[in-house]
């Protein structure tokens, strides 16, 4: 048992930590601890509390929502306090039985009494807010503060669309309806990719987000409604505050789920998941249904919420300190937790992708042990600032790879001598040593060791196999994998060099099957150019732009020694399928690999196939010229645009840069197009676009 002295001093040092990350995390909108982590903290103040009651202070972080108003805000007290709901400790279905058997002890049911009627709501990741209405109209909306002051926030709060401005039908003179300000997660990556491009052109003071929580909030909070009204927020309503008794022209609802009914006719949105329940076997069943659906969520959810359905109820069971006896939220496991960067190593992919790995001390999250969390590449690694020995959040979301989010702000405030190097990527593939390289607009390195990279062996070997490429019969994953894990095939050749007695001798191999391989391998010696070509699974390069190349070429040697400018020639060929090309073909040990599959037997492999002459080269009217598309086009698809302007020679970029030399814009067009009109980069629509395709010229 702890002594006294020792839990004082504990105690106030826990305290001091929780102040400090509320205040962060409510105030800042800056959080530097996981919620998972923060809640540990303070279930063990608890604790300590529990046994000694005498150390709980009246500011103690137990006996408070926690957070402040900002300066910049008008504080606004509410009617009805907006208090923090209990967190079930145990994340497990206990849980939900344990809240079902407080709630009827509480009122003094006998366990072979009536069930329980419940509410079972999604815990939201976001921003509690509460909506004033007087007469149907909203009036003032200000966030939850410290939960007796919060800061009034209406002008932000209107430009969210989901939130009615004006409540649909009858509604009591005045009502306030408390819910979640959120951000969805495909919302959230827009952003942060609109963050990138802001970043990238040198705008100062913009940066990228942690998560959708903190872009919410801080949109929230912006000092001017036009910075918010750019941010896309949502809503979901799911509780009451202050609201004018029935006799004054309000409903008279009996239960919370009739409330969140009541909500929704009036306009708000309201989650479809949210469920009645009777009894701890249907909370049970809720919490399990939501967690099999978590990660399919359009938005972040950190666990469920129940309340008792009944009104009266909730009266009857009333409060304890700070949170209400009627209700609960249920957790699931972290998704986020803190652990150290032990140090970053390089995976190599099978199709040759480079992705930085970040080694970690051991930590349980998402429901499993991480060791390893991706860092996606050089541009992400070195956004985030990751390091060896740095302290790190690492998130995992169900089947999601860990990834690392960022580092702590403890660990960004060291001098650079006192940790890790600046990570960058290696120059030569880890496994081969070939060089890797950064194709252009793309952020990943890759490999170009292609057939002689092991790390692609077996990759390389399935797809050169495959009945559309050379078309080896009963050559299936399971053995090529035993083949390659025997080091019995280090490259393509070597899968020509087989015999049947080495075949034979193979774990579930038997003789006539072995023999099939053979005779399967022989046949596979007479091919086509076409099919050769896309067996060697050159980046990019599929069926149809094989075939395209053997027909414009006619000879596979052609093919390999042709510049970019004469591959840009070939009908749907782009600058980027003209730069793979080449820099396989650039590749010493591609080109000998070449040379041993179609070279004579017994030396060679011998495979072989017919060659012609070149076909005539049609003119390409737009080639040397640079387009980006962004918005939606009256009548073209951008996919149908782009495949239209490569045809006629032009790229399509994905971004706009100086070299760009014409934006089309449809409607709908965003930061694009604003970045076109800032470099003076000619923007033109639909129309001219054909006009353009159609002249074969750009004309003034």
């Amino acid at each position: 048992m702890t002594s006294r002295d020792e839990a004082a001093r504990e105690a106030a040092a826990l305290s001091e930590k929780l102040h400090r990350h509320a205040h962060l995390y409510y105030v800042l909108d800056a959080p530097e601890l996981p919620d998972a982590e923060y809640d540990k903290l303070f279930q063990r103040l608890q604790a300590i509390e529990a046994e000694y009651p005498d150390l709980r202070t009246p500011d103690s972080p137990t006996q408070r929502v926690g957070g402040k108003v900002l300066d910049g805000f008008t504080k606004v007290r509410h009617r009805v306090p907006m208090l923090s709901i209990r967190t079930e400790t145990d994340i497990t279905p206990g849980g939900a039985s344990a809240f079902d058997a407080r709630v009827r002890k509480e009122l003094g049911l006998a366990e072979d009494g009536p069930q329980v009627a419940y509410v079972c709501e999604l815990k939201f990741d976001g921003l509690a807010m509460n909506l004033r209405y007087e007469h149907g109209v909203l009036v003032q909306a200000a966030t939850r503060g410290d939960g007796e002051v919060g800061e009034e926030v209406t002008q932000n709060i209107r430009t969210v669309r989901e939130i009615p401005l004006r409540l649909n039908g009858k509604a009591p003179p005045v009502v306030e309806v408390r819910g979640e300000v959120y951000m969805k997660r495909a919302d959230f990556d827009a952003l942060n990719e609109r963050q990138r491009e802001k970043i990238a052109a040198g705008q100062k003071n913009e940066k990228v987000f942690v998560n959708p929580r903190n872009a919410a909030a801080g949109a929230v909070r912006q000092l001017d409604p036009a910075i918010a009204a750019a941010r896309p927020l949502s809503f979901f309503a799911y509780g009451l505050g202050e609201v004018t008794p029935a006799g004054e022209g309000g409903p008279d609802c009996p239960t919370q789920f009739d409330w969140l009914q009541q909500f929704a006719a009036w306009g708000f949105p309201v989650a479809t998941q949210t469920a009645r329940a009777t009894g701890a076997i249907e909370l049970i069943a809720f919490h399990e249904n939501i967690g099999r659906q978590r990660d399919a969520l359009p938005y972040d959810i950190d666990g469920v919420v129940y309340k008792v359905d009944s009104i009266g109820l909730q009266r009857q069971l009333g409060f304890v300190s700070r949170e209400p006896r009627w209700a609960v939220a249920h957790k699931y496991p972290a998704q986020e937790q803190l652990t150290e960067v032990l140090g970053i190593e390089i995976q190599v992919g099978r199709t040759g992708k480079l992705t930085p790995v970040a080694k970690l001390a051991p930590v349980f999250v998402g429901g499993v042990t991480v060791t390893n969390a991706t860092l996606h590449n050089e541009d992400e690694a070195r956004r985030k600032d990751v390091r060896v020995g740095d302290t790190v959040i690492v998130r995992r979301a169900g089947d999601v790879i860990p990834e690392v989010v960022g580092v702590v702000p403890e660990s960004l405030a060291k001098p650079d001598d006192q940790r890790g190097p600046l990570f960058t990527m290696p120059h030569q593939c880890p496994v081969c040593g070939s060089e890797a390289v950064r194709e252009e607009e793309e952020v990943d390195y890759r490999c170009t060791g292609g057939l002689f990279c092991a790390a692609q062996r077996k990759e390389a070997i399935l797809h050169f196999a495959a009945r559309r490429a050379v078309d080896v019969d009963g050559l299936g994953d399971k053995l090529v994998e035993q083949l390659v894990d025997a080091n019995l095939i280090r490259t393509l050749p070597d899968l020509y060099k087989l015999g049947f007695t080495t075949l034979a001798g193979l774990d579930r191999m038997a003789e006539k099957s072995a023999k099939n391989l053979v005779d399967a391998l022989e046949a596979s010696k007479k091919t086509t150019l076409p099919r050769f070509l896309f067996g060697l699974g050159i980046r990019h390069v599929g069926e149809s732009t094989a075939k395209d190349l053997a027909k414009h070429f006619g000879k596979l040697d052609s093919i390999m020694d042709a510049t970019e400018e004469q591959l840009l020639e070939v009908n749907d060929v782009g600058p980027v399928v003209a730069q793979s090309l080449r820099t396989f073909f650039d590749q010493p040990h591609n080109r000998e690999v070449v040379e041993q599959l179609r070279g004579r037997e017994p030396d060679g492999c011998g495979l072989s196939w017919e060659e012609g002459e070149p076909a005539v080269r049609a003119p390409k009217p737009l080639a040397g010229l640079t387009f980006v598309i962004t918005g939606t086009l009256p009548t073209l698809s951008r996919d149908e645009a782009k495949d239209k302007l490569e045809a006629a020679g032009a790229k399509v970029s994905g971004s706009v840069s100086k070299k760009t030399h014409y934006l089309v814009a449809g409607e709908e067009a965003g930061s694009k197009l604003d970045k076109a009109r800032d470099i003076g980069v000619e923007v033109i629509d639909e129309a001219r676009l054909l006009e353009i395709l159609a002249h074969g010229v750009v004309a003034d």
